[in-house]
């Protein structure tokens, strides 16, 4: 798996989009400008996730972009596969004619890297944006963010170690 600047974009571009909502649509170029993503690429961005629907479009004054669903219900690997990216680490290991893939080696190689492509899928897919934006509560001051987890409507809890800390940079 390579996560190219398309999918660690989208994934900053939804958690802006979540922690500046406040319960209004958000304005792609004021995420444009708060995470320095050219406008033209967001565009793009938000175009395939809205087909992924992670994301809808409100029209008229004051209209932007929101969460198709509560962010408990969007995973990461809604994000990423929404815009395209490949999360699977074994999609090449099929082989072609020309290579040999009845050794032991190419055996164990394709089997690894499958179970590794398991375990991946099913970090993405467990990891919600909710669970992201309460980790970013606990270790930081948000922009926007209410002074309790009853405005917020989730408890904000402290800084566990339900994650790899490699992960949480998304930039």
């Amino acid at each position: 798996m390579r996560l190219t600047s398309k999918g660690r974009y989208a994934v900053r571009a939804i958690l802006d989009l979540t922690f500046n909502s406040n319960g209004r649509p958000v304005r792609l170029q004021e995420i444009s400008e708060r995470q320095n993503i050219s406008l033209h690429y967001l565009e793009q961005l938000f175009r395939r996730l809205r087909k992924g629907s992670v994301v809808k479009s409100v029209r008229g004054p004051g209209g932007g972009y929101v969460l198709s669903r509560a962010m408990d219900e969007i995973s990461v690997k809604d994000v990423l596969l929404s815009v395209g990216e490949n999360i699977n680490p074994a999609k090449d290991l099929i082989g072609s004619g020309d290579l040999k893939s009845d050794t032991v080696e190419f055996v164990l190689t394709k089997n690894y890297f499958e179970n590794l492509g398991s375990i991946m899928q099913e970090y993405l897919t467990t990891t919600s944006v909710g669970d992201l934006v309460r980790k970013a509560r606990g270790i930081q001051d948000i922009p926007g963010e209410a002074t309790s987890g009853a405005e917020t409507g989730f408890d904000v809890p402290s800084v566990g170690t339900d994650a790899p800390a490699a992960t949480q940079d998304l930039s």
